[in-house]
């Protein structure tokens, strides 16, 4: 059984891998072997770079170490029990946040024992889910309607289980969350006295602020947060309420609010790979943001060159997402990928320089709904495969 392969697989799963001599890239969709030259990696499918994968992991853990702040890692980016585990080992987390209870059913069966649902669960099936994972790991859930607190409330009474809720603050985002103040004050009121709950502080993400390119427009997004939820504390903090955990940030504003002296967990994702979108944002000094660097990669290969200026590569529509823009050839500055459709990628080769077979790594649009398409990470150093960990949680939206 290769290495990176995690315990939650069953013993029928892994006695047909046991099985499989010839065929494992056919018997169960795996792209690689440990041991395997990259080369030899069947495209299309993603490749991580370990070693700049943990420089990203050491450089946010010191971040978090320097500022006394949590990192609350949010796997909702990689869906990955395994990439988890290293998150809260190596890279200091002291636990994950992920959208979905399947996801949180998912992690917390693949090890992880402190979980943040970082969302709504409204559906009743799902609040029973939610109720019986607790008994498991640490459970905490947003909030923001005082029905869906009486909803919690009498799950958690029937497991005879302990859910944490977090009162979720519409900082700016236009998603979820109530208006700073009062509201806030009010629900947080009413988890305190509801049996089953918990009130264990407040979730205040600026999503929309992650990739405003302007360091200067993306700040003055983000002081408008910490200032709602700075008063939004005091008024709490006045009625005897005290917040555990007050979280938001993600990759493009972190920074600003580790350091603001407020927010003491930060929900950052896409650092462990980032992605050609997050490149597209700037710095103090309007450079792209170097914070991290690009770990994550779609290996693909040349399939077709019937035009002298143009090549066709296996990694279209299905192999990634374009909702923030075509992927990026990585290293090559003479290769520009133009265009998809299901299965072919477009990539202008004005100089003729690439032939059938060979292969790229594609830096993807962006990073999450990417991974949500494949089945496994090829873990790669020095040029061989060193691991293969699967996509846990991957499809499971609900």
């Amino acid at each position: 059984m290769a290495p990176g392969f995690p315990p939650q697989y069953t013993a029928s799963i892994l006695a047909v891998m046991d099985a499989l001599t010839t065929t494992p890239i056919v018997g169960l969709n795996i792209p690689a072997e440990v041991g395997m030259a990259l080369e030899d990696v069947a495209t299309p499918c993603l490749i991580v770079d370990l070693d700049v994968f943990e420089r990203n992991l050491d450089r946010m853990r010191a971040f978090a170490e320097r500022n006394n702040v949590r990192l609350r890692a949010h796997a909702k980016t990689h869906k990955s029990a395994d990439i988890a585990l290293l998150q809260m080992t190596r890279g200091g987390a002291c636990g994950v946040c992920c959208q979905k209870v399947a996801e949180a059913e998912a992690l917390v069966a693949g090890g992880i024992k402190d979980v943040l649902v970082s969302n709504q669960v409204v559906d009743r099936r799902k609040i029973d889910r939610l109720a019986m994972l607790a008994d498991k790991a640490r459970t905490i859930v947003c909030v923001d309607d005082g029905g869906n607190i009486d909803d919690l409330s009498a799950a958690a009474q029937m497991h005879r289980a302990t859910i944490e809720c977090l009162v979720e603050i519409d900082v700016g985002a236009g998603r979820c969350g109530v208006t700073w103040g009062e509201p806030v004050v009010a629900l947080a009121k009413k988890i305190a006295r509801s049996p089953g709950l918990k009130f264990s502080g407040l979730q205040a993400y600026q999503g929309s602020a992650q990739h405003i390119r302007d360091y200067v427009e993306r700040r003055g997004k983000i002081d408008i947060a910490i200032d709602q939820v700075r008063k939004t504390v005091a008024m709490l903090k006045a009625e005897g309420l005290l917040c555990d955990i007050i979280g938001g940030a993600g990759t493009g504003s972190y920074y600003f609010e580790g350091a603001s002296g407020i927010y003491n967990e930060l929900q950052c994702g896409s650092y462990v790979f980032m992605d050609a979108d997050y490149r597209r944002i700037k710095d103090g000094n309007g450079e792209p943001i170097s914070d991290f660097e690009n770990a994550l990669f779609i290996w693909t290969s040349i399939m077709s060159h019937t035009k002298p200026d143009i090549a066709v590569c296996d990694a279209g529509l299905k192999a990634q997402s374009v909702d923030s823009g075509l992927p990026v050839v990585f290293g090559r500055s003479d290769l520009t990928y133009v265009k998809c459709s299901d299965e072919h990628g477009v990539i202008s080769d004005p100089n003729g320089a690439l032939k059938i077979n060979d292969k790229l790594k594609l830096i993807p649009g962006h990073c999450d709904p990417t991974c949500n398409v494949h089945d496994w990470y090829v873990g790669i150093r020095n040029g061989k495969v060193e691991c293969l960990w699967p996509v846990t949680a991957r499809g499971m939206g609900f």
